[in-house]
C-alpha cells in the first residue's frame, strides 16, 4: 500500500486523503467503531444495575407511609380537626363520639350522592362498605371532652323560640320536638340518631337548608327533609342559635334508646344493597 507522507508543519491532510486513511484504519482493526461485549463487562453492568435498583427500593422503603387506619384518616383532620373534635366556631361538624351507625350512614350518603359535598365524595368514592364501617367505628369510639359553647348569636326572643321548638315542637306547623328523636339531652340515640349539641350554628343552618332544597337526603322515608321543609327561615335560625349556645352534658354519650316511639317514620337503615368489599 502507498504510504502517505505527513504534511509539513502548519498543513493539514486533504479531506479525501483523511477519509480514505480512516477507512483503511478501521478495516485493518476490526472492533473499532463498535462495542465488544465481553462476559466480564456484562457481569459488571448487571451488578451495577441491580445495585442501583436495590438502592432505589431501599430509599422508597425508608419513606413508606404506614398502612394503618389512623394514618389513612389524616385527611379527615383537615376539616374535622385532630381526633374529629372540630371547633364550635367553624362550619365543619364534630364527628368524635357520634353513634357508629349514624357516622356510617353519612359516609354512605356522601359516597353514594345523597349528601352533596365534592370533597367528601371524592375521598370516599372508591371505599367499600367495610372500610366505611371501620372509619365510623374509629370515630364513634373516641370519648373526648367538648369545649364550652360560644356566646349566643341571636336575640333572647329568637333563643326562646329555638328552645320551644327543640323541647316542645310546634303542632300548628306539624313540627315534632327535636327531643322526640335526638334524645332528652340532645346527645343522640344509639345506634343511628346523632346528637345536635356541640355543633356550629352555621353548620346547623346549612344542613337544615340543604334538606329544604334537596341537596341533602337520607334513607327513605326521609323524615328530616319533611321536617325541614315545614320550618320557616326564622325558625331554622332560632333552632340553630339555641342548639349552638348550649353546653354539652358530661358524659355526652348517646342515649341507649328512645323512651317512646318516634313521632314519624324515619329511614334509619340503609337499603339492602351497598357496595361490597
Amino acid at each position: 500500500a502507498q504510504r502517505l507522507s505527513p504534511p509539513h508543519s502548519g498543513q493539514r491532510w486533504p479531506s479525501d486523503v483523511m477519509s480514505a486513511s480512516m477507512h483503511r484504519s478501521v478495516e485493518a482493526r476490526p472492533g473499532i467503531g463498535r462495542m465488544i461485549w465481553s462476559a466480564p463487562m456484562i457481569r459488571v453492568l448487571v451488578l451495577t444495575a441491580l445495585g442501583l435498583f436495590a438502592s432505589l427500593v431501599s430509599a422508597q422503603s425508608s419513606h413508606r407511609v404506614p398502612d394503618t387506619l389512623a394514618q389513612r384518616l389524616q385527611a379527615c383532620t383537615v376539616c374535622h380537626g385532630a381526633q374529629g373534635r372540630a371547633t364550635p366556631g367553624g362550619y365543619f361538624p364534630r364527628i368524635a363520639g357520634k353513634p357508629a351507625d349514624y357516622l356510617y350512614h353519612q359516609l354512605l350518603h356522601f359516597r353514594d350522592g345523597r349528601r352533596n359535598n365534592a370533597g367528601m365524595s371524592y375521598l370516599l368514592d372508591h371505599m367499600s362498605d367495610t372500610y366505611l364501617r371501620d372509619i365510623a367505628a374509629h370515630y364513634a369510639n373516641l370519648d373526648l371532652p367538648y369545649p364550652p359553647p360560644l356566646p349566643p348569636a341571636a336575640s333572647p326572643a329568637a333563643l326562646a323560640r329555638g328552645a320551644q321548638l327543640v323541647r316542645q315542637g310546634d303542632p300548628v306547623r306539624g313540627l315534632p320536638a327535636c327531643n322526640d328523636c335526638h334524645g332528652v339531652r340532645m346527645t343522640g340515640v344509639a345506634p343511628a340518631v346523632p346528637g345536635l349539641l356541640g355543633l356550629p350554628r352555621d353548620y346547623l343552618i346549612g344542613q337544615l337548608g340543604a334538606w329544604q332544597t334537596g341537596l341533602r337526603k337520607a334513607f327513605e322515608p326521609d323524615c328530616m327533609a319533611r321536617i325541614a321543609r315545614q320550618m320557616a327561615p326564622e325558625d331554622v335560625s332560632a333552632v340553630a342559635s339555641w342548639l349552638a349556645a348550649q353546653p354539652v352534658p358530661d358524659p355526652a354519650h348517646p342515649q341507649a334508646a328512645l323512651s317512646g316511639p318516634m313521632p314519624m317514620d324515619c329511614g334509619l337503615t340503609p337499603p339492602a344493597r351497598s357496595r361490597q368489599p
